[in-house]
């Protein structure tokens, strides 16, 4: 028999959540976010859940690929754009299109021998601090791109670094509004926070991920409890062993939980291997046979211990869930000091994935 740790992905619940997001914003395009191989999902598995979206956006050019040769036929952003000149070839051959972020890559555009204009989406460092260009230099950027031949179509792009917390949009949205103040082209701002609370974002095209996938972006799981959002993926194993401390006992690599009762402990077979955070502390929430418990002690490569106290009817063999459809992965991520971005996109590929449509 193998091993009984699996991900279960959910494909209903990615086809629920995109049809969520595009209620959420009606009157505009959704560029479906499939970096990170579908955020650990597994793009080759679940892009065709995603086929009523307007696009794909993703970062490898390797992934880009495989759209069109599974037979995707729509648009596909380049989220960090390309990164050689050279590039721009597999950009033309594939029809794809780039965000811009240097100046390098505006002579490489200048320069190169392209069969089709390029649609550009031209990114604005709106205080994010990461790419982009300063706002000041946006509206001669813009300039420049437009005259251009190889250039067709473009659309200014930028990033919310606090969409997901009070801080909000607005005063990002300003500096956007006034760098673009002189700029006849669409906006595509809106990343999955922004998406669901900041509508005034919305512009030409939303850019969601993590909510695509059933997880919050704020790392809250009760900011999205009531959209109707489903969790696409669950972890899940089964409990191998069984112990019983007694008054003092410790357990797990360094000992760092001690019983301070008799006390009934499972062994699940699931570790850090697999994908679950090693820095995951005591108290980490499971189900166990349907009841929520905890975890004990610090998860190694392959086994970790949950609390039995409260599911006495647990045995071997029976199933725990580790995150899923009935805990969700960003309570998990919460305790673990984490969010459930990292969790999803870490499922370590020696796990096997069942596929439930």
């Amino acid at each position: 028999m193998p091993r009984p740790i699996r991900a279960i992905l959910h494909l209903s619940a990615l086809r629920n959540n995109l049809s969520i997001v595009k209620k959420q914003a009606p009157d505009t395009h959704v560029w479906a976010v499939v970096k990170a191989n579908a955020y650990g999902h597994g793009l080759q598995r679940i892009w065709q859940c995603f086929e009523a979206a307007e696009g794909f956006a993703l970062l490898d050019f390797n992934e880009a690929i495989l759209l069109r040769e599974a037979g995707w036929q729509g648009k596909i952003l380049l989220l960090e754009g390309f990164f050689q000149p050279d590039d721009l070839q597999q950009i033309d051959r594939y029809r794809l299109t780039t965000a811009v972020h240097s100046h390098w890559q505006i002579k490489a555009i200048e320069e190169a021998t392209l069969r089709h204009p390029l649609t550009v989406y031209l990114k604005l460092n709106s205080g994010m601090n990461r790419l982009g260009f300063a706002p000041e230099e946006l509206l001669p950027v813009w300039q420049t791109l437009q005259e251009l031949p190889n250039v067709g179509n473009v659309v200014i792009m930028s990033h919310f670094a606090h969409a997901d917390d009070v801080e909000g949009v607005e005063q990002q949205l300003a500096v956007i509004r006034q760098a673009s103040k002189h700029i006849d082209a669409g906006q595509c701002l809106a990343n999955s926070a922004a998406t669901l609370w900041h509508p005034q974002t919305h512009g030409v095209a939303v850019r969601p991920g993590i909510i695509l996938y059933g997880a919050s972006p704020s790392g809250k799981w009760c900011d999205i409890a009531n959209y109707g959002l489903k969790a696409a993926m669950s972890l899940r194993s089964e409990i191998i062993g069984i112990q019983t401390l007694s008054v003092g006992d410790r357990v797990g690599y360094g000992g760092r939980y001690h019983s301070d009762k008799t006390q009934r402990i499972g062994i699940v077979a699931c570790g850090y291997a697999d994908g679950y955070p090693r820095h995951a502390p005591t108290g980490t929430p499971v189900i166990v046979g349907g009841v929520r418990t905890q975890t004990l002690g610090t998860p190694s490569m392959d086994m970790l211990a949950v609390d039995l106290s409260a599911c006495p009817q647990a045995e071997i063999g029976t199933d725990v869930e580790l995150w899923g459809q009935v805990l969700p992965v960003d309570d998990v991520a919460l305790a673990a000091g984490t969010l459930g971005y990292e969790l999803l996109s870490a499922l370590a590929a020696r796990v096997p994935v069942i596929i439930e449509k």
